[in-house]
Order: structure tokens, then sequence, then C-alpha cells
């Protein structure tokens, strides 16, 4: 990874930030620019600090957040620190009228619940309201002021959008583009507890998303996917090449309940077997 990577400074669940060392590789081939329809925390893109990039998701709040740390970096940051710690100051943040915040005050408000929430997650009701649990410990502190300059600056070579993943590659995607996705698991229909509230990835997403890898692939540009070892991927994706991985995961999101959970990768890049 190169030298000027930096932390995110969101958590996100199901961030693959353990999976790095794994998808590194497919990021040495030379190409123009990163795309990155499903971002989270975006921690490929802050570890590999593209020249280029566009960075992607559904959900409105990330995206404003990201927008206003890329633009605002020290304005988002002092609001963030003056907000008291603790779980009576998040369960207020948490059902504060958002409509009587600024853009920037919503920035600091999500990137709060974000640190101390539960394992991370980003989940609302079917009202779109933020509903996850405080955790009162392992969620660490908030970002350093350096740090968090530090992902505002790696931000500033990225355009920042909010699309659906088919919307992204129809019309943003180019020849020499690398493209890696990695969308919530629909796994047998079933709802993932780290998934957006009423908006779920599906199994007629699996269809969708295939045809997005034909498009990227047509359009002479590189893609990574991965998602979860399951014979849904196996059977939608089953014409790309692909490597079965093994990754530390948190079983219902308790950290005593760690275990090694098979992964796939899917990508129209050749690799060595070594690699």
């Amino acid at each position: 990874m190169p030298k000027d990577s930096v932390a995110p400074f969101l958590r996100w669940a199901g961030s693959k930030k353990k999976l790095l060392p794994r998808l590194a590789p497919y990021l040495e081939s030379t190409y123009t620019r990163y795309i990155e329809p499903f971002m989270g925390s975006a921690s490929l893109f802050f570890a590999t600090n593209p020249s280029a990039a566009i960075l992607s998701d559904i959900n409105q709040e990330l995206v404003n957040t990201f927008v206003s740390v890329r633009d605002h970096p020290r304005a988002v940051y002092n609001r963030l620190n003056i907000i008291p710690k603790g779980k009576r100051s998040y369960k207020k943040l948490r059902k504060i009228d958002l409509a009587s915040l600024d853009a920037l005050e919503r920035a600091a408000r999500f990137i709060f619940l974000n640190r101390y929430c539960f394992n991370g997650i980003y989940r609302t009701n079917n009202s779109g309201v933020f509903n996850v649990p405080y955790s009162s410990s392992r969620t660490g502190g908030l970002p350093t002021r350096d740090a968090f300059l530090a992902a505002a600056r790696l931000l500033k070579s990225a355009d920042i959008v909010c699309e659906d993943f088919e919307s992204v590659v129809n019309n943003h995607v180019r020849e020499g583009d690398f493209v890696y996705l990695d969308p919530p698991y629909a796994v047998e229909n079933r709802r993932i507890f780290r998934q957006y509230g009423h908006q779920t990835f599906g199994l007629d997403d699996l269809k969708r998303m295939n045809d997005a890898l034909k498009t990227i692939d047509e359009r002479g540009a590189n893609f990574v996917l991965s998602y979860a070892y399951s014979p849904e991927a196996l059977e939608y994706f089953q014409n790309w090449n692909r490597r079965k991985v093994f990754t530390l995961r948190n079983v219902s999101g308790f950290a005593e309940h760690r275990r090694m959970a098979a992964e796939l990768i899917f990508t129209n890049i050749s690799l060595s077997p070594s690699s």
C-alpha cells in the first residue's frame, strides 16, 4: 500500500479492512481512475490513495458526510469535538431532528454516532431514523485532528456521488478504470443486520450486479467484487475469475465470538496463483 495511505475516519460493519492484503495485488496493474459504488468507510480507497476516484453510496447521510469532510474538514472536526461524550449525549443526538442542523453539524453528528454505536452498524427504521444502540466499549476514540485532516486531503481526489451501483457503472465507468464493488450480502434473501433500514440488497440485485460486471468488462475496465461465500454468489458470478479467501469476522456483532469466515473475490483480472 502507498506510504501516504491513511486510516478511514469512520467505522463500518462489513468493512474490508482485514481483507486489504488480499485485495492489494489486484490494484498493482495500471489504472487511470478508482471507482467504488458501495463506499461505506472507503477503507480500500484510503489504503491505496488513488490520484483520481469516484466514490458512491445510496446512503445520502453517508455521502453528505464525506462531502463535508472533503470540503470543510476543519469546520466538521471542530463541531465534532464539542459534542459531549457519553450515552446521554449519544441518545440525545440520535433523536435530534436533522432538519434543525446545517450540513456541517449533520456530518459531525453522523461521525459521532458512527464512532460510538454498536459495532459500526448503520441501520435505520422504516422512517429512515438511525436506531443503532450505544456501545460502551471497543469503539475507540474519535480520530485525531491530524488523521482526520489527512483523510480529508485524500478525498480531494474524489468525486463523491449518491447513486445506485448500476447507475454508477452505466454513467461513469470508462476504459482504464478500476472498479471495486463490496455490496451488502443477500444470502438466501435474508436481511443482514448491518444493512441499511428498509433499503436492502436482495437476490434480484445479484443479477443486476452481474450485468454491471459485464458492462465494466466490455468497456475495458477492471473490477474486483468481494462477496460472502454462498451458493448464490457461485451461481450468479460463475463466469468470472474467482478466489476463496478467509477473514476474521464477528459473529452476532460481538468481538468474543470471532471466527474465520470464507469470502469470495470475483474479478476479470488474471493473477498468478502465488499472488
